[in-house]
């Protein structure tokens, strides 16, 4: 046979689109082409799997190859696809049974000396497979994150001897079965370590029942970082389709994550806006989209770039980033829950009219400004943290451990979950007139603060979302003046 076809994936975002790596021999002066829009890292393949072959104890073919890359149109990059031409070739020239690669997918790097080495976006690929109801052979360090997805089964290689031993029936490769979840996850920090601060773990609470973002301000040293640092230990579990997805978003990154948590991701002030939400010539996911389906913790919030800034205001009304290159666009899911945190003024002491604070009006209002009206309109909760008293630090009475508070988030996030099937900050305006009703006495009291506080339509709409989730954790079907008052002072002016 001068013929084969073998499949494998390449990466489009989080989709893991179907490539067809099509091998021809044929006679004349021997020579390797590749076509099909590869990119240098595939283009380079030749190499490394004519070496690779010739060391696994193969003969490489001294004829004219023609490798195609279908479909024809799709950017193909990295080094996931030499396996799939190696076992091309090796079919195309008689060395492999004509059939033996069927209903199989192969990714991997080859080695010169034959070794597989770990690819990138193994689990994206992974789930893609089992759509096809294809298995998949990959590299052994590869196996056990895609063992992560239920109900498949893949096989890992070490070597392309094995990978051949395999597909001639001499010696099967092992599989890897779907590893079982933790039962629970456990976390590094309780809330039982936060004084005092009783209104900022409250909206703490708040801010993890309903999805919310929240900005924490206040002088140095209140544990504004010490709150926000404790978030994920009280946030609802991720279910199984959402673990997948942001593993799936850390395989992509190769980036490192512990299966079962909420991601946490807290930049440095120092970070560009490339850096924050995504892009590059092969665009690669950002901060935004790493803490998807997480916390995104941006500490001494006016000491970041305003430009860096506003590129957040699009990302958290969509929940997704569009990153468009002349060649491609990729859509990243950003799905996260903003938690900020920032200080009065440049030397931190304007509250409350402390005296250490030496900053001039225009100086604290310079500095205040460096977060644009939209922006702080898209955050739900603003909190104080003033200064902790002693006899507060010195308080021996142990405060609530996070478990106590996520029994009380978790019973809040099931209802919403049986009422609309999300969070409340994901109910739109329309929803939010069948989930969010309020009575005459609650539209008089929002009608008065929007003439007071000057709320825009978003911060409205944002109002009556906390209400409902405050409403929630008291296991209340109607919202109450109660319940919308509250609301109501989260959303005071900053000074």
């Amino acid at each position: 046979m001068s013929f084969a076809k073998i499949y494998t994936r390449g990466l489009l975002g989080l989709h893991a689109p179907l490539i067809e790596v099509e091998v021809h021999l044929s006679q004349g002066l021997p020579s390797l082409t590749i076509v099909g829009l590869a990119e240098a890292a595939v283009r380079e393949s030749k190499d490394r799997v004519r070496s690779a072959i010739i060391n696994s104890g193969f003969q490489f073919p001294t004829k004219r190859l023609t490798i195609n890359l279908a479909p024809a149109d799709l950017p193909k990059d990295g080094s996931r696809l030499d396996l799939a031409i190696a076992l091309g070739i090796l079919i195309a020239s008689g060395q492999l049974p004509e059939n033996a690669a069927e209903h199989l997918e192969f990714i991997g790097e080859l080695a010169l000396d034959g070794h597989l080495r770990p690819t990138t976006g193994t689990l994206s690929i992974a789930i893609a497979c089992q759509q096809a109801q294809h298995q998949l052979v990959l590299p052994t360090q590869n196996a056990q994150e895609a063992s992560q997805l239920p109900d498949f089964q893949v096989f890992a290689a070490k070597h392309l001897k094995d990978v051949c031993d395999h597909l001639n029936q001499i010696a099967p490769l092992p599989q890897f079965d779907a590893v079982e979840p933790a039962a629970s996850a456990s976390y590094k920090f309780d809330l039982a370590d936060v004084k005092g601060q009783l209104r900022p773990r409250r909206a703490l609470e708040i801010a993890a029942a309903g999805g919310h973002s929240i900005l924490f301000r206040g002088p140095p040293g209140t544990g504004k970082t010490l709150l926000a640092s404790r978030l994920s230990s009280i946030l609802p579990p991720l279910n199984m389709q959402e673990n997948l997805e942001v593993a799936s978003i850390y395989s992509i990154a190769s980036a490192k994550h512990e299966f079962g948590h909420r991601p946490f991701r807290a930049p440095h002030h120092t970070a560009s806006a490339i850096a924050l939400v995504g892009g590059g010539s092969n665009p690669k996911p950002g901060e935004i989209t790493l803490a998807h389906l997480g916390v995104l913790f941006l500490d001494e919030l006016p000491e970041f770039d305003r430009k860096v800034l506003e590129v957040l205001r699009q990302p958290l009304e969509s929940r997704e980033i569009i990153i468009s290159r002349a060649s491609r666009q990729i859509t990243y899911p950003a799905n996260f829950q903003l938690i900020a945190a920032m200080n009065p003024c440049p030397c931190g002491y304007a509250f409350n009219q402390d005296s250490r604070c030496q900053c001039s009006p225009d100086t604290i209002k310079r500095y205040q400004n460096r977060i644009s009206g939209p922006l702080l309109d898209r955050i739900d909760l603003h909190i104080d943290v003033p200064p902790l008293q002693a006899h507060e630090l010195q308080d021996a009475q142990p405060a609530e451990s996070s478990v106590l508070v996520r029994e009380r988030v978790l019973k809040a996030y099931e209802q919403q979950m049986q009422r609309q099937q999300m969070a409340n900050t994901s109910l739109s305006p329309k929803q939010l007139e069948q989930f969010a009703v309020l009575d005459s006495a609650a539209k008089n009291m929002l009608n008065m603060a929007q003439q007071r506080l000057n709320l825009s339509a978003r911060a409205y709409h944002r109002v009556i979302r906390v209400a409902r989730t405050i409403a929630d954790i008291a296991q209340e079907e109607q919202i109450q003046t109660t319940h919308l008052s509250e609301a109501l002072s989260y959303r005071g002016q900053m000074s």
